[in-house]
C-alpha cells in the first residue's frame, strides 16, 4: 500500500487565490473547481492572510515609533554636545548637526525638543 503524499501549493499560487477570493468576482466554489483546490482550504488560506495583516500594520506601527525615538535621541546628544562646549542649544544649531531633515516637523519630536530645553534650563 502506497502512502499518499499531500499536494504542496507555492506561496505565489495562495496569494492569488486568496486575491481571487477576496474581490468576489466568483463563488468560493468556483474557484475551489477552477483551482483544483477544497473550499475549505481557500477559507483557511483567506482566514491567514487576514490574521497576517494586523502584524504588518504593528510592524509599521513599532518602526515608526522606533525612528522617532532614534531621532530624539540624537537630539539630545546634540543638544547636550552644544551644552557640554558652554553653547546654549537652539534649533537652528541643532538642525544644523542632527542627520534627519524636517525632524522637527514630526509633533512627538518638537514636544520632546521642549522637554529637553525645560531640563537644559533648570539645570542653570
Amino acid at each position: 500500500m502506497q502512502k499518499k503524499t499531500r499536494k504542496q501549493y507555492s506561496t505565489e499560487f495562495k496569494v492569488k487565490v486568496v486575491k481571487e477570493m477576496l474581490r468576489e468576482e466568483k463563488t468560493v466554489g468556483q474557484l475551489a473547481a477552477e483551482y483544483g483546490v477544497h473550499s475549505n482550504m481557500l477559507y483557511r488560506w483567506r482566514d491567514q492572510a487576514l490574521a497576517g495583516l494586523t502584524g504588518l500594520f504593528s510592524d509599521q506601527a513599532a518602526q515608526e515609533l522606533a525612528q522617532i525615538a532614534s531621532i530624539c535621541n540624537e537630539i539630545r546628544e546634540a543638544a547636550h554636545h552644544l551644552y557640554a562646549q558652554g553653547q546654549y542649544p537652539t534649533e537652528w544649531k541643532i538642525r544644523r548637526i542632527i542627520t534627519t531633515r524636517g525632524a522637527f516637523k514630526i509633533p512627538e519630536v518638537r514636544e520632546a525638543w521642549k522637554n529637553l530645553l525645560r531640563e537644559l534650563d533648570e539645570e542653570v
